[in-house]
């Protein structure tokens, strides 16, 4: 009889213990941007509602940097919150925020992230799993020098997006440097370049052979603005000697000469129209 009392005791304490654990309710409240972009940094922001659960005690929050989350050294993405704080400021829901990078090679589409919760006295924690948009919006492109007239001093670059990714407000920028010395303006505007698309940037300056450094700035879908730096390589035996240079030459050297006939004709039309009028002014004299 005693046994089946003491049974009966147990059973029953376990189940108060049971009923009485800590009911929470975690939620990804908001990520920024949207979506995450592989290699940069992403803001998330938890709420954990039902504090004001008589059960909750201390609460341990702890996001897991698993794939595709990298955390920066330092960072354990634990969160420690003490019941006195919470409670004395009435509150029933607390937000957690954290700042940590996107993996490189993570892939687009809905990506799983993990975080624990736990209350304290109890031994369980209890794991939730959320949603993380990710999304590869970063361009790169392919960079050419396509033509320099050394009479006219005009360099052309050719600018194409490789990538499967349009972009908006595309700039050519040739910052300072020793290999090329750029008249006006060193930043030329091209606009809008969608994918496997090419346009082209003209600038006045002056090169000798060797690397170019260009950098080209333009804003991804979720309006950040960025700058991938290319190399080009100038080497002046592909825009000397060209049939076009030398006829573009040829012309211009036949207009020349054209002038300065044209111009010694008159000269002499019109000193032998004055000469004539003189003479025949003298006659009408006599």
């Amino acid at each position: 009889m005693k046994k089946g009392v003491l049974i009966l005791l147990i059973v029953f304490s376990l189940t108060l213990v049971s009923s009485t654990t800590c009911d929470l309710n975690v939620s990804l409240l908001n990520q920024d941007p949207y979506p995450a972009v592989p290699g940069d940094y992403v803001k998330l922001v938890f709420e954990i509602d039902g504090l004001d659960d008589v059960d909750c005690n201390d609460i341990t929050f702890q996001l897991l940097g698993d794939y595709p989350l990298r955390f920066d050294p330092g960072e354990t993405g634990i969160r420690k919150f003490n019941k006195i704080d919470y409670i004395k400021d009435y509150e029933s829901n607390i937000l957690v925020p954290f700042k940590v990078r996107i993996d490189e090679d993570a892939l687009d589409g809905i990506n799983p992230i993990e975080a624990n919760i736990q209350n304290k006295g109890e031994t369980a924690k209890i794991t939730e799993t959320f949603s993380l948009e990710v999304e590869d919006v970063k361009a790169d492109f392919e960079v050419y020098v396509t033509d320099y007239n050394y009479n006219t001093k005009e360099l052309t670059i050719e600018v194409l997006n490789i990538e499967d990714v349009d972009i908006e407000a595309l700039t050519v920028e040739i910052p300072k440097q020793d290999n090329i010395e750029v008249k006006g303006s060193n930043r030329v505007v091209v606009g809008d370049l969608d994918s496997n698309e090419y346009t082209s940037a003209d600038f006045e300056a002056t090169i000798n052979n060797g690397e170019i450094q260009i950098n080209l700035i333009y804003s991804d879908k979720i309006n950040v603005r960025r700058t991938v730096q290319k190399t080009v390589q100038f080497d002046s035996s592909y825009f000397t000697g060209r049939n076009a240079d030398q006829k573009s030459t040829g012309i211009g050297t036949y207009i020349i000469i054209i002038l300065i006939i044209v111009g010694v004709v008159y000269y002499f039309y019109n000193r032998r129209k004055k000469r004539i009028a003189r003479e025949k002014k003298h006659q009408l004299h006599k």
